[in-house]
């Protein structure tokens, strides 16, 4: 392939942004622990909380910063948000690569937090 030809492949600059943020917010070991969680199950703050260990208003900042680069959604489900990955390409990329590179599979959650 030539340079042209490889130019003409380079990826807008809104993309690489978009890519960029999202590889940022996942440079943190907790919000990485939050976001593989969150590609399993949706879950509200107090469950995130139990599961990773953190206080509430950690994950919930966690999220926030999640949310913020299109990693995770959130629905209202009477007085609490739940919150899930987000149904996107570039999320279930980043899901399957995560698992892959640590050599981990998806888990069955029958019970999620026996």
């Amino acid at each position: 392939m030539n340079e042209n030809e490889i130019m003409k492949k380079m990826p807008s600059g809104e993309t690489v942004q978009t890519v960029a943020d999202a590889l940022k917010q996942l440079g943190d070991p907790s919000r990485l622990r939050i976001f593989w969680l969150l590609c399993h199950c949706e879950e509200c703050v107090i469950n995130i909380a139990s599961a990773t260990e953190m206080s509430s208003p950690a994950v919930s900042h966690h999220l926030r910063l999640l949310k913020n680069a299109k990693l995770i959604s959130a629905t209202r489900h009477g007085k609490e948000m739940y919150y899930r990955a987000a149904d996107t390409p570039m999320v279930d990329k980043l899901h399957h690569t995560i698992e892959e590179i640590a050599k981990i599979s998806c888990p069955e959650w029958h019970d999620k937090f026996e």
